[in-house]
């Protein structure tokens, strides 16, 4: 597997060798050793899957204090444009954030330290998304950041006419306000 860091430290892209024949392919989706080469040690407690449709946007969300989460995250079929925004106050590359292509072509993963907000757009016709999570989910400890937050400026890869929200993801306010 080859790990690919990214200009700011914490996330990090994991590439799986494939090994393909005319009856298909083959190819190690997680090693923990591996995996702890590369980020250091994740208990992982809780696998989840969503399925969308093209235009959809999730996020950006997180977990706030002792329910923080990392994730690792990953594409079964579909594509996504993948987005972990920095949210550590004291961190220099705060409100910064490193996008990543993941498909079922590609299938490439992206490690989500805690600390961090994360959301993706499904660039595709439809999506299945996989996430393994390091602390279970608490929907009191929710917290989000705007999608469209003008400071941190994500490009989507899609045409805001056709962005697909859930009522909760409308109503997230800026980073500036963030309270984490």
């Amino acid at each position: 597997m080859k790990v690919i860091k990214t200009e700011i430290e914490g996330p990090v892209i994991l590439e799986p060798t494939v090994f393909g024949d005319e009856r298909g392919y083959f190819f190690e989706s997680y090693n923990e050793r591996v995996f702890e080469e590369a980020v250091g040690p994740v208990h992982f407690v809780q696998d989840n899957e969503s399925r969308s449709r093209r235009g959809v946007v999730r996020g950006l969300h997180f977990q706030k204090g002792e329910w923080a989460q990392a994730k690792l995250v990953r594409v079964v079929s579909g594509k996504v444009l993948d987005v972990a925004v920095d949210i550590r106050k004291d961190s220099p590359t705060f409100g910064r954030y490193v996008a990543v292509e993941l498909s079922g072509e590609n299938h490439r993963q992206f490690f989500i330290p805690r600390g961090f907000a994360h959301g993706f757009s499904v660039l595709s016709e439809e999506c299945v998304f996989q996430y393994k999570c390091d602390n279970f989910y608490h929907p009191e400890a929710e917290g989000a950041v705007a999608w469209n937050d003008p400071d941190i400026g994500i490009d989507w890869q899609l045409p805001p006419e056709e962005i697909i929200l859930s009522a909760k993801d409308r109503n997230h306010g800026p980073l500036k306000e963030l309270k984490v």
